[in-house]
């Protein structure tokens, strides 16, 4: 596929124009240094003494691309190169082993991935100046939680030519890791409502997911021309800090956070709905206070993952957490069995063609399951040949629609009107088929929880002073954190609503307004008009989407509490 400047075309340079570029690059890499090209910068060292990553060196959030390589592509360290960087493979044991050997966490906390820094300066002298700045809000030099650091022995080689820099080991992800990284974020349990979205806004409705899933792929590329726009672009806040300053890193942070935070609810719901199913006679009757089942294995689901959130290392969780593609294909595949050879629930009645009222409940259960877009960035760092991350894009967007629309066309056939907001609740308990899905959909939000929960606890405690960040005070923060999706889990515990609020009040400015926004803002003077034009359409659609799928969640939570 060629897109060029000259035929106006969406994307503005093709690939084979990049591919001679990137190709140009290695090779004067390679003549200043011997070293592999595998674990390579993305962006030279600029002139004038600057360095890469300067947009993310001195503003919050600084651990974002640390945390969200931890989130999306993480492998274990005994099965190196399986999926995604190497980042977490390079940390020690858990955070609660090293209290346990008496050694307190470290008061000046070393990046997971260090910015540049001339090579000249030692470890001491940068503890020193962190020492000094620890009084100001936003530090200078970029540090993540004290839960993590990188051993002495595993820091990155310092490769390049006069002044040095440290770089990350970000180009390892072929092609295939690539795709397998995306289709393990997008299909996480936004796949579990899709029929309860049919069920809403009909069979038409189904449209919504296809026009979504290519606005998805576009904004996913305007992403990317945003960050080889400038040097030192590396994550999606850093995008917002070159499109609008400060404030625009800081609103576009909290936007991201909010939607992980959310997602960590949806979990907790998600295993209170699943295992009262399983249990529907638990119960426990503490002090006069009588918990039902739903309550009760909600306060379990807490105490379980409460502890995988104190971890300094999440390599083995991240693994498991990988095999999230496999639980969704698993979770789809029963629901075909059930329906094709156990003939369960199959629907005589046609269904509804198209139910305008439930359409911005719709739209916003379908925009949920392309909520991707604060890790695009990463996936495009991370791979070897940056040329193909359109593809990969495209292809992990088409795989995950695919599942999507399976998932949602055979749940409406089975269950029509009766379609809960998670299709495992309506599967019969005594099949086999329903076991594996449902015990499948219980297992995987467990292992993602503390790797969901993270990139907003390290972000929070950037905010402490270095002389806070106890062992104590960690453990309290995130263990705070964790405890408060409970309330709001047990508060707000509608599954299908709160997961359409999700998608119609922060995915929609994630995946749609931001990108087109952001790509206007920083590239304003080299557009097309058909650029223009598309990227205002899609942020007025998506501002409309927001503003009526908003109000019409909000609505149906406050009518189910009266």
């Amino acid at each position: 596929m060629r897109n060029s400047v000259s035929d106006q075309s969406f994307v503005m340079e093709s690939d084979d124009e990049e591919h001679q570029l990137g190709g140009s690059e290695e090779e004067e890499e390679e003549e200043s240094d011997g070293s592999s090209s595998c674990g390579s910068p993305r962006v030279a060292e600029p002139a004038g003494g600057g360095h890469p990553g300067s947009y993310a060196s001195h503003q919050w959030p600084q651990s974002y691309r640390q945390s969200m390589d931890i989130y999306s592509s993480v492998q274990s360290p005994s099965l190196s190169g399986f999926l995604g960087t190497p980042t977490l493979s390079r940390l020690s044991s858990s955070f609660l082993a090293a209290s346990f050997r008496g050694k307190p966490p470290p008061e000046i906390v070393k990046p997971l991935l260090p910015t540049a820094v001339p090579a000249a300066d030692s470890d001491d002298d940068r503890v020193d100046d962190a020492r000094k700045s620890s009084h100001q809000y936003l530090p200078p030099v970029r540090k993540a939680s004290s839960l993590f650091k990188i051993p002495e022995d595993k820091k990155p080689l310092v490769v390049g030519g006069g002044g040095g820099h440290e770089v990350g080991p970000y180009r390892q992800c072929s092609y295939t890791q690539g795709v397998m990284n995306g289709v393990n974020v997008l299909c996480g349990v936004g796949i579990l409502s899709t029929p309860y979205a049919v069920r809403q806004g009909g069979w038409l409705g189904l449209v919504i997911l296809a026009v979504l899933a290519v606005l998805a792929w576009y904004t996913g590329v305007l992403l990317r021309r945003c960050l080889d726009s400038k040097e030192g672009l590396e994550t999606y806040p850093d995008i917002g800090h070159a499109a609008f300053g400060t404030p625009g890193r800081i609103v576009i942070s909290i936007i991201l956070y909010m939607e992980l935070y959310a997602c960590c609810v949806e979990y907790l719901i998600l295993e209170s709905d699943n295992l009262s199913k399983l249990f529907p006679d638990a119960h426990l009757t503490v002090g006069g206070f009588n918990l039902d089942a739903h309550v009760l294995f909600a306060i379990l689901t807490t105490l379980v993952v409460m502890p995988t959130t104190w971890l300094r290392d999440l390599s083995c969780l991240s693994f498991i957490s990988a095999g999230g593609v496999v639980a969704s294909i698993v979770i789809v595949a029963c629901l075909f069995w059930a329906g094709l050879v156990d003939h369960v629930g199959v629907n005589k009645s046609e269904g509804t063609a198209l139910n305008l009222p439930g359409i911005p409940i719709a739209i916003g259960l379908y925009g949920y399951c392309y909520s991707g877009h604060g890790v695009f960035p990463n996936i495009y760092s991370s791979l070897k040949k940056s040329n193909q991350f359109n593809a990969v894009l495209f292809t992990c967007i088409a795989l995950s629609t695919v599942l999507f629309a399976g998932a949602a066309v055979m749940g409406y056939i089975m269950f029509g009107e009766t379609t809960e907001s998670q299709f495992t609740l309506n599967m019969p308990p005594n099949l086999m088929s329903s076991k594996i899905a449902v015990w499948t959909t219980v297992t995987n939000p467990i292992t993602k929880y503390a790797l969901t929960m993270t990139p907003l606890a390290l972000s929070l405690e950037e905010l402490l002073p270095p002389n806070r960040q106890t062992y104590r005070n960690i453990i309290m923060l995130r263990s705070a954190l964790v405890l408060s999706s409970l309330v709001v889990a047990l508060s707000v515990p509608f599954f299908g609503l709160v997961m359409s609020l999700v998608g119609s009040l922060l995915t929609m400015f994630v995946a749609y307004i931001l990108p087109c926004a952001c790509f206007l803002a920083i590239l304003r003077s080299k557009v097309t008009w058909y650029q223009i034009v598309l990227c205002v359409f899609i942020i007025v659609v998506g501002l409309c989407c927001a503003g009526v799928g908003t109000y019409s969640s909000l609505s149906k939570i406050i009518q189910n509490y009266q």
